[in-house]
């Protein structure tokens, strides 16, 4: 009866692999047709595109929710290390003349180009080991987000031809990112320069290439010249922190009348510029006053904590010195079941977190700094155990007042 049961079992996963793989095989004539009728060559269209593996590992790492998240001390502090620092002096101080010469040319500093670079991949220490190819026609095959993975799996078909690539020469990110600066296809197509003058365009082998396509994506993006991406600063005792949670833009002047200080408690600077507030490790951690270019930096990466670290990592490459405030190495990330807890115990409590998702976002943020202003806390959104325990206390109360 077992035997029975084994054999049935085997079957069964025999009959859903089979069906995967025909559904990608289907799929694959389908990402044929789309290359065809964006022009790509069709010695490539019907040579490369039928070779195509889908990566398990792809769709593994696509689809996996982290049960954990990192707090902001522990992923600044991995990716703004002494060592990084001091590799991105030497680099800055390799590539000086090179780097001047893309300040004049695209209006984006040096030290900025540099950090980007240290971010993505180690200053080319570790670009990807993915086939690319695969991974975008396995993302491209499922159906989350299967039109953005599409366009991009053509782009790297037209990339592969128009700069005379094999499918081996496209490693990279489990994404389809690649090269020193990590590149989606698309992004490498539009905004990709050749910096070393060799008449070719390679992210992956020549740092001179790299550097120019991040200068030129960058200005693309926006970049303002002669403007930082902000500052740390000081926070008057008794400070609204919920101007921080709001991502209200205000003129310096106005930070300025309401206490705020640059880090060595000097006054903000008088120019006519707006900025945002953010303390991403609330009360006890650093704050932070951003500017125009930080926008530009999120729109490379979609991550506050990521552009602070390239902000910062650049501000150090340059000869800046640590954070006044160092980032509290105590605190402690939340789990997801965590974060749906305190989301329903705000909804609970009336300060409306929104979607009970697990998802630690502004709107919970912005409930949490509710909760705390009701209660006479510091008002700045971060979930440390103490406002977590008077949380959980409150609605407790709450909802035994509501079942009697």
């Amino acid at each position: 009866m077992l035997l029975r049961k084994v054999v049935v079992v085997v079957c069964l996963l025999a009959g859903v692999s089979a069906r995967a793989e025909e559904r990608f095989a289907e799929c694959l004539l389908a990402l044929q047709d789309q290359a065809r009728a964006a022009g790509v060559a069709a010695d490539i269209v019907d040579t490369v595109v039928p070779g195509m593996q889908q990566q398990e590992r792809v769709l593994e790492l696509d689809g996996k929710q982290p049960e954990f998240v990192q707090t902001f001390a522990q992923y600044f502090n991995t990716r703004v290390s002494e060592s990084r620092i001091e590799q991105g002096r030497a680099l800055y101080a390799q590539h000086r003349d090179f780097l001047a010469q893309l300040q004049r040319d695209y209006g984006v500093p040096g030290h900025y180009l540099v950090a980007f670079w240290g971010l993505e991949t180690n200053f080319g220490s570790y670009l990807g080991r993915m086939p690319t190819l695969d991974s975008l026609a396995t993302l491209a095959c499922d159906t989350r987000r299967a039109d953005f993975f599409g366009g991009e799996f053509v782009a790297a078909l037209q990339l592969l031809e128009r700069e005379g690539l094999s499918p081996d020469d496209m490693q990279g990110s489990w994404a389809g990112a690649v090269g020193h600066t990590q590149f989606m296809p698309s992004n490498y197509l539009r905004y990709a320069v050749d910096g070393d003058g060799d008449g070719r365009i390679n992210l992956w082998r020549s740092e001179r290439d790299a550097l120019a396509s991040g200068a030129r994506f960058l200005r693309d993006l926006g970049w303002v010249p002669e403007l930082r991406w902000g500052r740390e600063v000081r926070l008057p005792a008794g400070f609204p922190y919920e101007l921080a949670l709001s991502g209200e833009a205000l003129p310096l002047a106005e930070w300025s009348r309401l206490g705020v200080l640059r880090n060595d408690g000097g006054a903000l600077p008088v120019a006519d510029l707006q900025a945002s507030l953010l303390v991403p490790a609330g009360a006890p951690g650093p704050a932070f006053l951003v500017y125009d270019n930080f926008a530009v930096i999120m729109r490379w990466n979609r991550s506050e904590s990521y552009a602070l670290s390239v902000g910062h990592l650049a501000d150090r490459i340059a000869g800046a010195g640590p954070l006044r405030q160092a980032p509290p190495a105590d605190q402690q990330p939340l789990a997801r079941a965590d974060v749906l807890a305190l989301q329903q115990q705000l909804n609970l409590l009336g300060h409306n977190a929104g979607e009970e998702d697990g998802l630690f976002g502004s709107g919970t943020r912005a409930a949490l700094s509710r909760f705390q202003r009701s209660v006479g806390a510091v008002a700045d959104g971060y979930p440390g155990s103490e406002i977590l325990q008077r949380l959980q206390r409150a609605a407790l109360a709450e909802g035994a007042g509501a079942g009697n």
